[in-house]
């Protein structure tokens, strides 16, 4: 494992532990040359999940653009890195426990903003003004008042 601060390639493990009932592991690693130390995960892979785009182009489900999608809408809240992986674990089993090998990322999208809705208002808003591509501030109110019903 190549490291991610100095990108020397031989790093040790410290410490490993199994996460979601036991699907995933989850590595303590530390760099032999620069000491630093970082976490990896560990996946079983099977048939990917591929999600069709508005577009009708499909591309394979990443983790990584829920959750950079979800820290945007919880920048400056409090929610911990540990929720938002949870939060994005969540979605994830959700969607392939739908038990398709494509899913529409109109699913996602509504899946990530129901979810987002009960964590947190102010994260929920702001990922729906982007999902829903609000145009005016009326989209914002319209919205916020069904947060208040």
């Amino acid at each position: 494992m190549k490291c991610p601060f100095c990108s020397y390639y031989d790093t040790g493990v410290i410490e490993s532990r199994h996460l979601e009932n036991e699907l995933v592991i989850r590595r303590r690693r530390i760099c032999k040359k620069c000491k630093k130390r970082f976490t990896t995960y560990e996946r079983i892979d099977l048939i990917p999940l591929m999600v069709i785009k508005k577009d009708d182009r499909r591309e394979t489900f990443s983790r990584e653009k829920i959750a950079n999608g979800i820290i945007k809408a919880c920048e400056k809240r409090p929610i911990s890195m540990e929720t938002i992986s949870n939060l994005v674990s969540d979605i994830e089993d959700t969607v392939k426990n739908e038990g398709v090998n494509e899913v529409k990322s109109s699913v996602i999208g509504e899946i990530i903003i129901s979810k987002l809705r009960i964590l947190d208002e102010v994260a929920y808003v702001r990922f729906a003004s982007v999902y829903r591509q609000f145009k005016d501030v009326s989209s914002f109110v319209k919205e916020i008042k069904k947060l208040s019903q």
